[in-house]
């Protein structure tokens, strides 16, 4: 079976992308010693920050790159939700976009905790929060996409939580650890392919 060559400067994923056409039976949320902050037109900063905490191990950075207006309109859109995961403490460690814009819709745009509660069961209880403020609305079909560059257990996870692949594609893109928009020791998983490398050995 032949095989298409990615550029040493690219990185390809395999991207799936999952819905939920019903609304899901209640049950109890997990219990976790967080909530959930509502952010209405955050500063670009701000997002930023806590968009490349969560992110930066799984290459997010399609925020980063955004020019200042162009993000400004999508995170202070009235139909775009904003949560940030607070731990006891107050701090940030996580992040929910919602995107409501597609009337009858929802798509889950980020998902994500810190690197550190990875693992941790935490996941159960955001998505939790995440399907009850998804259904408040009137949906059809709540959806959202993953790839092979996330943490190994996303597919499964959000299968689990009842959500159904329906499409899948190839994405591929400029490796944003050359470009100095993540540092190059980000996301081990996916090897870095420096030409510069190459021609020292």
């Amino acid at each position: 079976m032949p095989l298409t060559v990615v550029p040493p400067s690219m990185v390809a994923a395999v991207v799936t992308s999952l819905e939920m056409l019903e609304r899901p039976r209640p049950r109890p949320a997990p219990a976790a010693p967080f909530r959930l902050a509502r952010w209405k037109a955050p500063s670009t900063a701000k997002y930023r920050a806590l968009f490349r905490r969560i992110g930066e191990p799984w290459l997010w950075f399609s925020r980063l790159v955004m020019a200042e207006e162009d993000l400004e309109a999508v995170i202070g859109h009235p139909e775009v939700e904003i949560h940030a995961v607070e731990d006891r403490h107050g701090i940030e460690i996580g992040l929910l976009e919602l995107d409501f814009r597609q009337p009858g819709e929802a798509q889950i745009v980020f998902f994500g905790l810190v690197p550190e509660l990875a693992g941790k069961g935490h996941g159960g209880w955001l998505m939790a929060q995440t399907l009850a403020l998804g259904w408040r609305r009137d949906l059809r079909r709540l959806w959202v996409h993953t790839c092979t560059l996330d943490h190994p257990g996303a597919l499964g996870f959000y299968r689990r939580h009842g959500f159904v692949p329906f499409a899948r594609a190839v994405e591929t893109f400029a490796d944003p650890r050359l470009a100095g928009i993540l540092p190059r020791e980000a996301a081990p998983h996916v090897p870095l392919l420096d030409q510069r490398d190459a021609s020292v050995r």
